[in-house]
């Protein structure tokens, strides 16, 4: 992995981690099983690095979104079994090469991946069968799971390990009917199919929020995605952060009035009064939204919030340290415990997997026990 340098880095806290793992496991039934998704560099959280961790827990599934990143994993050592939920059809070789289990969601799809085992002499491959209940993304729609079963009940290049889907407003209490009518079309549908095939696959359709929210439909696995890294769906529920991103002081000066101005664009003002600021290695390359700048995000620096101070540049930020006690070296928290990912994410009005996976992989990942 490429490292940024030694002043700045995502910190992955190995006890948050297994705290979250615990606490959407204990919402589970021992039956259940648990899968994770590590997906675009688990989260922003490091791909390989994580998903290790997740394999000690006892994940009994990864998930990824592409061919590319279940491959990243398997040369990384992990030995799990991987689906590749969006798998396309250009990479059943590799994917066959590499061992992971593609979804499919439609019915060309699955015979190319039929024509490729039938020319590698291969039955039985495993499969995941994606059905659209409503996100209206990927999956087979009502109409076309009755083509699918006849095409499943006389193939035996596949085997379904399992069916899914995906909720598309569990998060949403104002969504709840909308969810409880995904969850009844999905279970119709998954046993139109189950009913062609000589063996019961498992089921799935809850992610994070839909383990929080409706553990009922817990089914034969559910998927756990943005809950283990930390973010809960159900307001005032602290789960613990699991990524701190971090760096250290580069620089401090104090500015007098008339020295102008600060950064890009002249947008820094200095006081009358003269102004502290301490340069930070850390801009909007490394995922550090420029909206945050002239004094709209804050960070933690020796137990205080400081404001930035002029505007983001690609590689370094200012901050206004006026009357803190500040030094070359000392480390600022971008996110955290303090602020969390999800207050930057309020500022900038997004969601907090856009904050976390936009930290880039030339910032050190670092597992803290």
């Amino acid at each position: 992995m490429y490292i940024n340098n030694d002043f700045s880095r995502l910190e992955i806290n190995l006890k948050g981690c297994q705290e979250n793992y615990r606490y959407f496991r204990s919402r589970l039934s021992d039956s259940t099983k648990l899968l994770v998704l590590v997906k675009a560099n688990a989260y922003g959280h490091g791909a390989v690095e994580f998903a290790s961790l997740m394999e000690d827990a006892g994940a009994d599934y990864l998930a990824v979104a592409y061919p590319v990143e279940g491959i990243e994993l398997r040369q990384g050592g992990i030995k799990s079994p991987i689906i590749v939920l969006t798998a396309g059809t250009d990479s059943f070789e590799q994917i066959i090469n590499y061992g992971l289990e593609p979804g499919i969601p439609n019915l060309y799809s699955l015979k190319v991946l039929c024509e490729v085992l039938e020319k590698r002499g291969l039955t039985g491959f495993p499969v995941h069968i994606k059905l659209d209940s409503g996100m209206h993304r990927l999956g087979f729609m009502t109409d076309e799971i009755a083509e699918l079963t006849d095409y499943l009940s006389s193939c035996e290049t596949v085997r379904v390990k399992s069916i899914y889907s995906h909720l598309a407003a569990a998060d949403e209490p104002d969504s709840d009917d909308f969810t409880r009518g995904q969850v009844r079309l999905f279970k119709e549908n998954a046993d139109r199919i189950s009913s062609v095939l000589p063996h019961k696959p498992l089921y799935h359709i809850l992610n994070s929020a839909g383990i929080e929210r409706f553990p009922e439909y817990q089914f034969d696995m559910v998927r756990l995605g943005i809950g283990i890294y930390g973010v809960s769906a159900i307001p005032g529920n602290q789960l613990s952060p699991v990524a701190s991103f971090k760096c250290k002081v580069l620089q401090v000066k104090s500015l007098k009035a008339e020295d102008g101005t600060i950064g890009y664009g002249r947008h820094g003002k200095i006081s009358p009064e003269g102004t502290v600021i301490a340069t930070i290695p850390v801009g909007y390359a490394d995922g550090l939204d420029r909206h945050l700048s002239q004094g709209k995000g804050s960070f933690s620096i020796n137990g205080r919030r400081v404001p930035t101070i002029g505007n983001i540049c690609m590689d370094m930020t200012m901050l206004d340290v006026t009357g803190v006690d500040v030094k070359v070296g000392d480390t600022v928290t971008i996110f955290g415990e303090d602020p969390t990912v999800s207050e930057l994410a309020d500022i900038l009005g997004t969601i907090p997997y856009e904050i976390l996976t936009s930290v880039p992989r030339r910032i050190e990942r670092v597992i803290v026990k």
